[in-house]
């Protein structure tokens, strides 16, 4: 693995590093302390979002397996909930809603998406996670059965644009019998607004904080409309 323990490294780096490497301890103890010092709460989570990217490579490379998948995701969730008081005050709007979340059809990746689950969870969203690999034909299904505030599709690969396209496609076609309009944002970290607008969802991101941040102002915009 990487060996984390590099002296001229600063603590984000430190951080990221040591999320790589799954040592737990030494992870806590780095966002405890530079929560301490006055370091972004946002700067911290997105350092470790940096070394979950990583652990995911790893699993891609087989250097990882399913279990340190797992562990890694823990040590983001307990980051979570040490950073999520002070990322209160970094995050506009308090709106919380549901979400749906899949990886679309084609796609097998999932730590983005996790992420994203853990992220809006600590900020008082219901979220379903319906898995990787999910056809749009049963994404949709779910998605009018359950009615959440929102719908979050992710991808990694350039072939999960067309699914995303083709989810969203299928979605509003249901949607003009079954009334109303559920708003969708993408995820992934290859998105651009050029995506965005090719697969016709509402919004994008590449980042899971960004994410929650979008989330919060679209519930409230669909509230306001």
């Amino acid at each position: 693995m990487s060996g984390s323990r590099d002296r001229g490294a600063g603590p984000l780096e430190e951080v990221t590093r040591a999320l790589a490497d799954l040592d737990e301890p030494r992870v806590l103890e780095l966002v405890e302390g530079m929560l301490q010092a006055g370091e972004s709460p946002l700067a911290v989570v997105r350092a470790c979002e940096a070394g979950m990217r990583t652990v995911g490579e790893f699993y891609e490379q087989h250097e990882y397996y399913l279990s340190g998948l797992i562990m890694a995701g823990e040590i983001f969730r307990e980051v979570m909930a040490l950073t999520q008081p002070a990322l209160e005050h970094e995050l506009s709007g308090t709106a919380s809603g549901s979400i749906l979340l899949a990886t679309v059809a084609g796609d097998i990746h999932d730590i983005g998406k996790n992420m994203a689950g853990v992220a809006l969870r600590s900020f008082g969203f219901a979220v379903e996670d319906m898995g990787v690999d999910v056809p749009a034909e049963r994404l949709v299904e779910r998605a009018l059965q359950l009615r959440p505030n929102l719908v979050g599709l992710s991808g990694l690969v350039t072939a999960s644009y067309e699914s995303m396209r083709a989810t969203v496609r299928l979605l509003r076609e249901r949607e003009r019998t079954s009334g109303g309009r559920l708003p969708v944002i993408i995820g992934g970290g290859t998105l651009d607004q050029e995506v965005c607008v090719f697969t016709g969802a509402d919004s994008w991101t590449t980042d899971a904080m960004e994410g929650v941040r979008i989330c919060q102002q679209l519930v409230l915009g669909a509230a306001a409309g």
